[in-house]
């Protein structure tokens, strides 16, 4: 697999470090998730059945868990002997905490020159907000992402993901990667941080490259695409579809589907500024042509004719959808004393070395006599 033989100390809990450790996991490192007594409070989380929750298993998934006291002089000396066999530190700590438990860097590199310590926090371990509490929602509303979601006429909104987490799981598992292949070109580690609200910044995309321009910001759209029309939602006979044709080539292809090829060359609608100067006509007039059929006719019709569209799924149809299901989206793992348990699948796509699910999440502290003996094993 293509992270076998990285072995990777996972301090991590609730959500963004998880996710990071669980996407190395899926491409086969060693995760050792360090948990204290009481274990990671996303055990209890979610919706639970038969005492497992779903939630923790699906970001825990290829992981051993060993139980820690940090509060306590023999177990920081257990975690000292993992980090001297470690390549890998992730933690989510406030900035100072692991510091304070007593492993800043000169220790943590003492311990392991080669070290890669990844520590993820919500806005960065300088600056005046270093020590504020952090949430995913405090970070998709201080970072700019929440002002450019809803309609312009009501509230900013979040996003119905924790996505500023997950953007910071993916940010850390990249740069995880990026710093393992140096240290092991080199010998050198390295600290390698990432914060919810610096991913949220990265995230403002063509927002901010277009503020950085004008000076102006696009108010908020909804569905529409704040420098392209006709683009969002649009009703059908029995429900809605959504619509992308993001360039004048795609509305071309779009006007001749739906019958109006007049449209190309009406000078209301020829360009896309003047496509978007006149938005709520260009949008009557396409969502009135639409709504005469099905979302199942119009699917079909335009895929066929190249313009990009796509039914509005539910979370239930998205997860049985063919193509999701063709990608293997959705994963069935046999669970020791649960059953069958769903997953969500991989992403990531490797032709030779393909991720894969080698354990499902483990019981709390499951494998602590396992690893204790590991180090045992290797000690001097």
């Amino acid at each position: 697999m293509p992270l076998s033989g990285v072995k990777v100390l996972d301090l991590t809990r609730v959500l963004s470090g998880p996710f990071c450790t669980a996407l190395l996991g899926d491409m086969g490192a060693d995760i050792i998730k360090v948990e204290a007594p009481e274990g990671d409070s996303v055990r209890t989380q979610g919706a639970v059945k038969e005492g497992l929750s779903g939630y923790f298993a699906q970001f825990n998934r290829n992981k051993r868990s060993i139980v820690l006291d940090l509060r306590k002089p023999e177990a920081k000396e257990t975690l000292a002997s993992l980090i001297t066999r470690s390549d890998v530190l992730v933690e989510n700590f406030r900035p100072g905490v692991l510091a304070r438990l007593g492993f800043d860097d000169t220790r943590l590199f003492a311990l392991k020159p080669s070290l890669v310590v990844c520590s993820i926090n919500g806005f960065g371990s300088t600056g005046p907000y270093k020590d504020r509490p952090a949430f995913d929602f405090i970070a998709q509303a201080l970072s700019g992402f929440m002002s450019v979601n809803g309609t312009s006429d009501g509230p900013p909104l979040r996003s119905g993901i924790p996505i500023s987490d997950l953007i910071a799981g993916l940010y850390a598992a990249l740069s995880i990667t990026a710093a393992v292949h140096h240290a092991r070109n080199t010998g050198q580690g390295q600290r390698t941080e990432v914060s919810l609200t610096n991913g949220m910044v990265s995230m403002l995309s063509y927002i901010a490259t277009n503020y950085f321009a004008s000076g102006t910001v696009p108010p908020r759209s909804g569905n529409d695409h704040p420098i392209a029309a006709p683009y969002g939602l649009f009703p059908t006979r029995d429900g809605q579809i959504a619509l992308a044709p993001a360039d004048n080539a795609f509305f071309g292809r779009l006007a001749d589907a739906i019958g109006l090829p007049d449209l190309k060359t009406d000078p209301l609608y020829a360009t896309n500024p003047t496509r978007v100067a006149n938005r709520e006509r260009i949008n009557a007039i396409v969502g009135g042509r639409l709504a005469t059929e099905t979302t199942a006719h119009w699917v079909e019709t335009l895929n066929k004719a190249g313009v990009p569209c796509g039914p509005v799924n539910g979370v239930a149809e998205a997860l049985s959808d063919p193509q999701i299901t063709e990608q293997e989206m959705v994963l069935t793992v046999p669970h020791p004393g649960h059953g069958d348990l769903r997953l969500l699948g991989f992403p990531m796509k490797f032709s030779e070395t393909p991720c894969r699910i080698r354990r499902t999440a483990p019981a709390l502290g499951e494998h602590t006599a396992e690893i204790l003996a590991e180090l045992a094993d290797h000690s001097p």
